[in-house]
């Protein structure tokens, strides 16, 4: 194992004394947002305890997919699509993007009538995904073995590279005229009125009349000591860098206990699909009644696991005042160790269906939390009872692919401008989980 170290972004280091908006977290959607706004004119400072994608949008998969979307999600994967493709451009960067494609192997019939079922959403969107079949798959997945049916193909979809996107958007910000502040948490929101007026953060206060709050796995604690119940839950997921091979797709390819992505650099990211850990932590009993369903649906794909994160949460403070030092001082960045059996036995089902793999190696292995909803749908949306106090949070392991778009979104609901897409599926009171403040 080897820590992730994504790309530098020069930290502002004066402290601004008043913006219009705070955006709490330097993730691919916090500095999304910052970009957004930044380019409108609107005065905007981003405030990260530790690094910019310094946790799981700088280790994700990279996958940059419409294909297999929640119905409520296409909307916005189709918005950030379009905006993945001019970014390099808009911000001057190298995010890593390119418009591959991405394939979803299908086993048997069951798993094709699954796939078949979601094509109805596409074709109602206007998506080009089909599945593909006979020589077809040997056309699109070369260097394949047998054993697979049909191939659920979206030829629009793409790969960026995770540890280069979002520092890369964060400095395209910054030139917009963004403030981004690393090493700089915001411990509490101030309020006059009731409204938003101000963030206390551990260098001083910033005066703000709008705060974003994007703070990925730790959204629900700090929301928490608002008086707001924010129904989150982490998930662990592990991945792996492994030695180029040649004679294999250049799209991303998932199958039911494998994934692979080129890297920019000719080596890959590989996972086990459908394989990650379910921490038993303290909220995943007061949270119980909101996930069961989910459990429900995808018991397959969790493997429950009681471990340090336990503890470590329990001895977590769930309040503090605005000048005592947070939780989010203490641990900078979630640095979790990876299952690595889970990369190893990906690897494995890699080598059987791309025999090319098998001269391919594991060199570095790393693990992240994902914050994920009872629904699995994120949060893009103002907060009731809290005027200028907006969450954006909550992507359940989709947030690197439509991070763009989200980012456009909370732009527009924070400025009252027309949403890009409707933010209805979105809205924080679907859960009705605001407690009185």
């Amino acid at each position: 194992m080897s820590r992730i170290i994504p790309d530098a972004v020069p930290s502002t280091q004066a402290l601004p004394a008043k913006v219009d908006v705070v955006v709490i977290g330097g993730g691919i959607v916090g500095v999304s947002t910052a970009l957004e706004l930044a380019e409108r004119g609107v005065s905007v400072a981003v405030c990260e305890k530790g690094l910019v994608a310094g946790e799981q949008s700088g280790r994700n998969w990279g996958w940059v997919r419409q294909m297999g979307r929640d119905p409520s999600e296409l909307p916005l994967a189709i918005e950030s699509l379009s905006l993945w493709k001019g970014m390099n451009a808009r911000t001057g960067e190298e995010t890593g993007f390119r418009q591959t494609g991405i394939a979803y192997l299908c086993r048997n019939a069951r798993q094709e009538a699954e796939y078949e079922a979601w094509l109805v959403h596409a074709r109602d969107f206007g998506l080009d995904s089909r599945l593909l079949r006979s020589e077809e798959l040997g056309q699109h997945l070369p260097g394949m073995t047998g054993g697979f049916t049909a191939a659920l193909h979206t030829s629009t979809d793409g790969r960026a590279e995770p540890f280069k996107a979002a520092p890369a958007i964060a400095r395209g910000a910054i030139r917009a005229g963004a403030h981004v502040m690393t090493g700089c948490a915001v411990r509490s929101i101030e309020r006059s009125g009731g409204a938003v007026s101000g963030v206390i953060t551990e260098r001083g206060r910033i005066a703000c009349s709008s705060v974003v709050l994007a703070g990925g796995a730790w959204s629900r604690l700090f929301s928490g000591n608002m008086g707001i119940d924010f129904p989150q839950l982490k998930i662990l997921g592990s991945v792996a860098r492994a030695t180029s091979v040649e004679g294999v797709p250049e799209l991303p390819v998932g199958a039911d206990n494998f994934s692979f992505r080129r890297r920019l650099d000719g080596s890959f990211s590989i996972a086990m699909r459908n394989a990650n850990i379910a921490p038993i932590v303290p909220d995943s009993f007061r949270l119980f009644a909101d996930f069961v369903p989910t459990l429900i649906k995808s018991w397959r794909e969790l493997k429950l696991r009681v471990g340090n994160r336990f503890i470590e949460e329990w001895r977590t403070p769930s309040s503090w005042a605005p000048d005592e030092i947070t939780p989010f001082e203490q641990v900078r960045i979630l640095d979790p160790v990876p299952f690595e059996r889970f990369n190893r036995e990906g690897l494995a089902h890699l080598v059987k269906a791309f025999p090319a793999f098998a001269e391919s190696r594991i060199t570095q292995s790393w693990a992240g939390l994902i914050d994920v909803t009872p629904d699995a749908v994120p949060v893009i949306s103002p907060v009731g009872g809290i005027p200028g106090f907006f969450i954006s949070s909550g992507f359940s392991g989709h947030g690197f692919g439509i991070g763009p778009g989200a980012g456009k979104l909370m732009a527009d609901i924070v400025t009252g401008a027309r949403p890009c897409v409707d933010p209805a599926p979105f809205r924080f009171d679907r859960f009705k989980k605001t407690k009185a403040a």
